[in-house]
């Protein structure tokens, strides 16, 4: 599976530790930027790892800005994006497991590395479960313009 990364000038450092847990989990991983502390725009980088996941519905996404707020509101926007901030192993599980989310975000100046470790290993360990959540996913889908 294909990841598709992305952080604001906030969150550099803590996206190039995020992305060597997913290649060692075997993942291929795309960093669509920032690459420097300089400061930029995250709805910027948003909108670049959001259409890039709605294009390929095989890939899932990652975006970390200095909470993980504004990162979640912009992907959000783009069609077919279901991104989920979360804090911690329970909320990454369930964000995959009950809303099938294809945008992981979360804040680099709310949780540590060990913390970043135990989300992506939720992320990656769990499926959606289906069943009564698929429909609620179908009506977050029929929200989209």
């Amino acid at each position: 599976m294909k990841i598709y990364i992305g952080s604001d000038h906030a969150g550099v450092e803590v996206k190039e530790f995020t992305k060597e847990l997913f290649k060692k989990r075997g993942y291929e991983v795309e960093d669509l930027g920032t690459h420097s502390t300089e400061r930029v725009d995250y709805p910027d980088i948003a909108k670049e790892v959001a259409t890039a996941v709605s294009k390929d519905l095989d890939s899932q996404g990652v975006l970390i800005c200095g909470t993980g707020i504004g990162m979640s509101i912009s992907a959000n926007k783009i069609k077919g994006i279901r991104a989920a901030e979360v804090f911690d192993y329970y909320t990454a599980s369930m964000a995959r497991a009950h809303n099938d989310a294809n945008i992981l975000c979360f804040g680099a100046r709310v949780v540590g590395l060990g913390v970043v470790e135990s989300i992506v290993e939720a992320w990656c360990n769990t499926p959606f479960e289906g069943g009564r959540h698929a429909k609620r996913v179908e009506k977050i889908t029929s929200l989209e313009k």
